[in-house]
């Protein structure tokens, strides 16, 4: 309450809430606005080729508004460049050591390669919901006419990327992940009112005893939701600090002064983007699929293929006996390549060599540890030991929903948890922060004045 009370008080982060939640508004406004010459035929439905971009695009996927594309282009292009400026295309490489000057000129290069990704991903989109006839076109499809979507599509990421560099800039949090949060959090609502409809609503008609086991499901839904928020919670907070001391000289007489802190290691310190990773690869057969194949719903073989890359379908098999049966081979691969991306991802960002150095160089060292190759040895074994429990535990929370969904417990559209959790969590954890710290700054130079 005390923290309600400081932020109400505090004329700059109240502007900064106020400002933001008007940022939400226009873009809630834009996601509900169709494109122009398109109509909804049906209610888009939660497949694995369209799930992570109606995700990353903040829920505007779902009424292909202008706003459907959302920052998922930027996403994917910020991946991209980051991955190739890891000591693969010199060019960045070098780029990233050179301050601010050089972030800048890849900050451009991302976004002309999000330029480029957003009419791929664009005309994507267009041919997938056509094919699975989830749209409808007012004129017949031709090249202007594809042109003209992919320009309205183009148009509208840019004006949310837009958007979320003034959140950034004059709001709370980062803006990126804000529009992805705001998305999120408002399909919160209406899920929840069709869990109470899926397990209250249709008891109403029989008798009593389906009344109160109606409740009870219901009410165990919701607990299910709080746990699940409450292990997010801890997962992301979860830290293994490495004592680290700093060497220098101080005072008249250059007497050494160690200064002993903590490097924090975080045990999921991939964040949500394995998940992305494993979704996407997962999500390139049907999309390539839909580029070669203009009807492929009808090809049972295509079909079958495209089971195996569908985390929530079951794969029909036969046994040596001919009896049939199921593998969620989707799944089993989902679960390796987020369990694999976690690895990978982790040492990528932290790069236990690189870190080694710099603490050579800076006159840094982890104590009982020599400087050099054994600090890097150390350093990738606890990253490694830290990133299993890490990668486990994201695992679990990805693929929770979809085993929910394939043992009939819920349908789909109310399986809990997966990578939006993570990400209202995580986005919730990192914007609390900020506020604290803008509160504390400001008391801060309260004080000194």
């Amino acid at each position: 309450m005390k923290k309600l009370v400081a932020i109400l008080k505090n004329k700059d982060v109240r502007e900064r809430i106020l400002f933001t939640l008007m940022i939400f508004l226009v873009f809630r406004i834009g996601s509900n606005i169709t494109v122009p010459g398109v109509s909804l035929s049906e209610s888009i439905k939660d497949t694995d080729i369209l799930s992570l971009m109606n995700l990353m695009g903040g829920g505007a996927l779902q009424n292909f508004s202008v706003f459907a594309l959302g920052v998922s282009p930027y996403i994917t292009a910020s991946i991209i460049i980051e991955l190739l400026s890891k000591d693969v295309l010199p060019a960045l490489t070098e780029l990233s050591k050179q301050g601010q000057s050089g972030r800048k000129k890849i900050e451009m290069a991302t976004r002309y390669l999000t330029l480029v990704l957003g009419a791929v991903q664009a005309y994507g989109i267009i041919v997938t919901m056509h094919n699975s006839e989830a749209i409808v076109f007012s004129e017949t499809l031709t090249f202007w006419v594809y042109a003209k979507i992919i320009l309205y599509l183009m148009a509208g990421s840019m004006l949310v990327m837009w958007m979320a560099d003034q959140i950034t800039e004059k709001g709370v949090g980062n803006g990126v992940s804000m529009i992805i949060f705001a998305g999120i959090v408002s399909s919160l609502p209406s899920q929840i009112f069709q869990a109470t409809s899926y397990f209250l609503t249709s008891e109403l008609v029989t008798e009593r005893a389906r009344i109160i086991q109606g409740s009870l499901k219901l009410g165990l839904y919701l607990i299910t939701l709080v746990l699940i928020i409450v292990f997010v919670t801890f997962i992301e907070k979860s830290i293994r600090k490495i004592p680290v001391q700093h060497s220098g000289t101080g005072g008249a007489l250059n007497a050494k002064v160690n200064n002993t802190s903590f490097l924090p290691i975080k045990i999921n310190s991939a964040g949500v983007i394995p998940v992305i990773f494993a979704s996407s690869i997962m999500m390139a057969p049907a999309v390539i699929i839909s580029f070669i194949v203009e009807d492929y719903t009808s090809n049972d073989v295509i079909m079958n293929v495209l089971k195996v890359f569908t985390s929530s379908a079951l794969t029909e098999m036969t046994w040596f006996n001919g009896k049939i049966w199921y593998m969620p081979w989707g799944l089993i691969i989902y679960v390796f390549l987020t369990f694999v991306f976690s690895f990978f991802y982790s040492n990528l960002t932290i790069n236990p060599e690189r870190l080694a150095e710099d603490f050579q160089k800076s006159g840094t060292y982890i104590p009982g540890v020599r400087p050099g190759n054994e600090t890097f040895r150390y350093v990738k074994k606890v990253l490694n030991r830290v990133t299993f429990l890490g990668a486990s535990a994201l695992t679990l929370i990805a693929a929770f929903p979809i085993v929910l969904t394939l043992l009939e417990l819920v349908p789909s559209s109310l399986a809990l948890g997966g990578t939006g959790m993570i990400i209202v969590v995580g986005v919730a954890l990192e914007t609390y922060k900020q506020i604290e710290g803008l509160i504390a700054a400001d008391t801060h130079a309260t004080a000194v004045a």
